[in-house]
This record gives C-alpha cells, sequence and structure tokens, in this order.
C-alpha cells in the first residue's frame, strides 16, 4: 500500500512516530512534510496529500496538525478525497467500514502516541463495508458523494 503523509508544526513529532510505525509495517511512505523548524501553513500540506489521493498516485493519506481541523478542512475539498478526522477506535473503524476514507487526519496536539497507534493499526486494517453484502448503503452514500465530487447536483429529499 502506498501512503503519502505530511503534517504542520503541530503535527510533525506524532507524525514522526506514526512513520516509524508504518516504515516497520513496510508500506511504501512518502513524506511531503517541508524541512525546517518553523511554522508550517497546514493548507499547503494538506493540498499537497490531498491531490495525490485525488489523482490516485497514492491508496491513503495521513494528515497530522494542531488540531487536526484545518488539515481535514482542506483535504475534503478535492474530489474523491474522504478525509476523516478520528479520535478513538471507533471512529478509526466507522472510518473505513461505513465511509471508505482515504486520509487520516490526527491532532498531533490532542491525541497521545498510544492512541495514534490504536487509531492508525485499526484504520490501515478495517475494510470498507460497502463492498460486502450487505453494505449496499454505505455505497450508495459514497456514489453521492461521487456525484458532488463531479458538480452534479443532489436533489433534497
Amino acid at each position: 500500500m502506498k501512503i503519502v503523509v505530511g503534517a504542520d508544526h503541530g503535527g510533525r513529532e506524532l507524525l514522526g512516530f506514526l512513520k516509524t510505525i508504518l516504515e516497520r509495517g513496510r508500506y511504501e511512505v512518502v513524506d511531503v512534510t517541508p524541512a525546517g523548524e518553523g511554522s508550517i501553513d497546514y493548507p499547503d500540506v494538506a493540498i499537497d496529500v490531498a491531490r495525490r489521493i485525488s489523482s490516485g498516485e497514492f491508496d491513503r493519506g495521513i494528515l497530522v496538525c494542531g488540531t487536526g481541523i484545518g488539515m481535514s478542512m482542506v483535504a475534503n475539498r478535492f474530489p474523491n478525497v474522504r478525509a476523516t478526522l478520528v479520535h478513538d477506535a471507533y471512529t478509526a473503524e466507522m472510518s473505513r467500514r461505513h465511509n471508505d476514507s482515504n486520509i487520516l487526519v490526527l491532532g498531533g496536539r490532542t491525541t497521545g502516541f498510544g492512541t495514534a497507534e490504536q487509531i492508525l493499526k485499526i484504520w490501515l486494517e478495517t475494510e470498507f463495508d460497502g463492498d460486502k453484502p450487505g453494505g449496499e448503503r454505505h455505497r450508495r452514500r459514497l456514489n453521492i458523494l461521487k456525484r458532488l465530487d463531479s458538480g452534479i447536483k443532489v436533489p433534497s429529499e
């Protein structure tokens, strides 16, 4: 699995920890975090990761900023991106099972290393239910998102 990762100054430490885990798991990891110790504009990093996911160049992405809020706001503006801000094991699992999340977003100042490791493991190992028997509702909902991505208006019901 090809994974692109990136962080701003508020997420650099947590992302470094997660990268070590990913590399031990033999994932192909590319880090787009800018070099240096100064402040980093989170939109620039989120744009870089989201573009690579949106284009299909990478299978999954991971973004980390101070809270994860800014990164998720930026990433979800790109077609075919389903960035999910995750705080615990349950939201990690559901983001994959029900939403087919392809970018995991974490807060470097709000998520401890132990919790982040648990989230990462669950997020990487959980499959999307929409491709399984009985998962039609999840596939249908993703198709609505795809229509929004292509500019087709979704009628209100």
